[in-house]
């Protein structure tokens, strides 16, 4: 009874950005076409969201839900989340001084820091509860919640820190001689890739299974480069989904079979379709040849979508635009007569 409790947690659905009343609102396929593309654009870019386009880490009323999807995802199996390979003390370090920097001057009314007299920082996250004690080196060394203890405990700063906000982390390392590798990743609302398959690998090779991506994956080095050496950027990625739900892990959990778990199940008789969107913001660390990052879902109902003549057309024509290998990847080929036929019916 209490693991069937703990499953059907885990199938719980975000709110999509029409139902939210402060969400950022995006339309990433605003030329109705479906392109694999590096699209970086410069971070702060005015998109129509006001401050929220110059925030790395976009906060909302629906931050309790998507804590509660990282909780939930981390009680399951935490390396199933989050992984390391190669993450020296450095560029950790780099990373949680950058995060804690940007919170703390993106929300101020949220988050707080404090040196103490040891060289120690403390970070108090209001949201949350919650207090992590860092050490000079930036590493995690206790944790105060004004509520109930995390399971399981904080692993690192980084496993800490993205527990406190609304987008999975990522970060990219790169050496000497120009090899790179995914040396952390804390994705807890993954969209159909895990964890534990990207950790360690290269851009080419994690990028390997998109489909269209053979003519970047030929300039890797050089999008690896604009990402760590350049100013920040932000893209945009989209999909369709028929579901809300944040976690999307290729392996379902314990107890849960592949098909209810795997979702992307258009029924046309009762449809559910929303737009899967991910902002992803880019950080360069060049000192440190290393770049955050960052991901943030939201979803926006395809019902609410069609009733807008403009917003309808372009996703129809992104659509139809797509080739077979792309509706394969994204899990499409099969409805994709069917949605397209859908987003007509008036």
């Amino acid at each position: 009874m209490v693991m069937q409790t703990f499953a059907d947690s885990l199938f719980q659905e975000a709110k999509t950005v029409e139902a939210s009343a402060d969400s950022a609102c995006y339309f990433p396929l605003d030329n109705g076409r479906y392109e694999v593309k590096p699209g970086f654009m410069p971070f702060g870019s005015c998109l129509g969201n006001g401050e929220a386009d110059k925030q790395v880490f976009q906060i909302d009323g629906n931050f309790a839900h998507y804590r509660q999807t990282k909780l939930l995802a981390r009680a399951e199996r935490l390396s199933k989340y989050y992984q390391t390979c190669n993450y020296s003390h450095g560029v950790a370090g780099a990373i949680a001084r950058l995060i804690i920097d940007r919170l703390t001057q993106e929300h101020p009314q949220y988050f707080h820091s404090q040196r103490l007299d040891n060289s120690n920082l403390a970070f108090h996250s209001k949201l949350t509860g919650e207090t992590l004690y860092l050490d000079a080196d930036w590493q995690l060394r206790q944790v105060e919640t004004q509520g109930s203890q995390v399971f399981p405990s904080y692993a690192s700063t980084l496993d800490a820190i993205a527990a406190q906000v609304q987008e999975d982390i990522t970060v990219i390392c790169r050496c000497a001689d120009g090899s790179n590798w995914l040396s952390a990743v804390h994705l807890c609302y993954p969209n159909h890739w895990s964890a534990d398959e990207k950790i360690g690998k290269d851009f080419t090779t994690i990028h390997a299974p998109v489909a269209g991506m053979e003519k970047i994956n030929r300039r890797a080095s050089g999008i690896v480069n604009t990402m760590i050496v350049r100013e920040p950027m932000v893209r945009f990625a989209w999909g369709l989904s028929t579901d809300t739900r944040l976690n999307h892990h290729p392996e379902p959990p314990a107890n849960v079979s592949i098909n209810e778990w795997h979702g992307r199940q258009f029924d046309r008789d009762n449809p559910r379709l929303f737009l899967r969107i991910e902002r992803q913001v880019i950080w360069g660390l060049p000192q440190y040849d290393a770049a955050l990052f960052t991901i943030r879902t939201y979803f926006r109902d395809c019902t609410e979508i069609k009733k807008d003549i403009l917003l309808r057309s372009k996703l129809s024509a992104a659509i139809q635009s797509m080739t077979p290998d792309s509706l394969e990847y994204k899990g499409l080929q099969e409805s994709r007569d069917n949605i397209l036929a859908w987003l007509e019916e008036v």
